[in-house]
C-alpha cells in the first residue's frame, strides 16, 4: 500500500512538472521587443531654403518698393523693398518645408532604448506597456 502511495504521489509530481499552462493564461516567455514608454514628444524642424524663396521675394519686394516715391527716395525704397522681400521670401520657403513628427521612446524589458517616429499623435502615454512591431509600430499592452 505504501508503494502504491509512492508511486501515485510520483507520477502526479511528474505531471505537475511538465504540465502547460492553463488557456487564456499569459505565456511566461520574455518578449525581446516590449517595453514601457519611457517618454513621448512633439519634434518641430525648421525647413531648409534653396534660394528659391529669396529670389522671388526679392524680386516680388523690389518691385512692391519700386511703386513708392520718386528720385533717390524711389530707389532706396526699391533696395529696401527687395531686402525685405528677400528675407521674407526665404522665411516662407523655410516654413513651408518645415516637418513635425512625434518621437515615442521605449525603454525594452532587455534594457536598451528604441525610439519610434509617427506622423500622428500617438495614442501611448508615459508607462505605457507597449511591443514594438516590425521596428516601427507599436501595440498597446494589457498591464
Amino acid at each position: 500500500m505504501r508503494s502504491t502511495f509512492i508511486i501515485a504521489a510520483a507520477l502526479a509530481f511528474s505531471a505537475a512538472a511538465t504540465a502547460q499552462p492553463l488557456p487564456g493564461t499569459p505565456a511566461t516567455e520574455p518578449c525581446a521587443t516590449c517595453g514601457v514608454v519611457d517618454s513621448v514628444r512633439y519634434v518641430e524642424k525648421q525647413g531648409q531654403g534653396s534660394g528659391a524663396g529669396l529670389v522671388a521675394g526679392g524680386i516680388v519686394g523690389g518691385v512692391l518698393g519700386h511703386q513708392i516715391g520718386s528720385g533717390r527716395g524711389n530707389t532706396a525704397a526699391t533696395i529696401l523693398g527687395a531686402g525685405a522681400g528677400a528675407y521674407a521670401g526665404n522665411q516662407i520657403e523655410k516654413n513651408a518645408k518645415k516637418k513635425s513628427y512625434w518621437v515615442v521612446s521605449v525603454q525594452l524589458d532587455n534594457g536598451s532604448r528604441q525610439s519610434i517616429t509617427s506622423g500622428a499623435k500617438p495614442a501611448f502615454k508615459q508607462g505605457d506597456r507597449v511591443k514594438i512591431i516590425d521596428g516601427k509600430r507599436l501595440a498597446l499592452l494589457a498591464n
